[in-house]
């Protein structure tokens, strides 16, 4: 009799560790898929992040350099500027540096290179493309009488300090 209980209570035993099993392979096959959409969410919102940061950057670069640009030479302004990550690059007046009026900052997202402008209506150029890693930088805003990169134009050129 005790045998046939020992048996009993074994298999028993074994029944429950396997229905255990099966209950946690279930729960973890409803889990996976909401981890995965939760990384692919939160990958989503870094990129949108970087993009927005971009903006607001290249915003307060324009605003700067239409200030100095109005007041003219030989006006100045040494800038702080919060470079947020996932910039490949950043131009300033057209997408070769030379004289215009955007700010451009190009943003690797999930979808491929974003382009992040901002219009300035005075005539900017320079080069500040090795501030391509994210962190906080010094950059000299100047007006000039003769644009660096086409003595013909006044502009208002931008440059790292450092």
């Amino acid at each position: 009799m005790t045998q046939i209980r020992a048996l009993f209570e074994k298999k028993t035993k074994a029944q429950s560790s396997l229905e255990l099993l099966i209950t946690l392979s279930f729960g973890l096959i409803v889990l996976l898929p909401i981890v995965v959409l939760a990384f692919i969410q939160i990958s989503n919102s870094t990129s949108t992040l970087s993009t927005t940061e971009a903006q607001g950057a290249a915003a307060k670069l324009a605003s700067i350099a239409t200030s100095v640009g109005s007041q003219g030479y030989p006006a100045k302004q040494l800038v702080l500027l919060q470079v947020p990550p996932n910039i490949n690059n950043i131009f300033v007046g057209t997408q070769t540096n030379g004289v215009g009026h955007e700010i451009i900052f190009v943003v690797s997202t999930n979808a491929g290179n974003s382009y992040v402008t901002s219009y300035t209506p005075v005539n900017v150029s320079g080069y500040i493309e090795q501030l391509s890693q994210a962190g906080t930088y010094l950059v000299n805003v100047s007006a000039q009488n003769s644009c660096p990169s086409n003595a013909a134009i006044p502009c208002v050129y931008i440059k790292s300090a450092s």
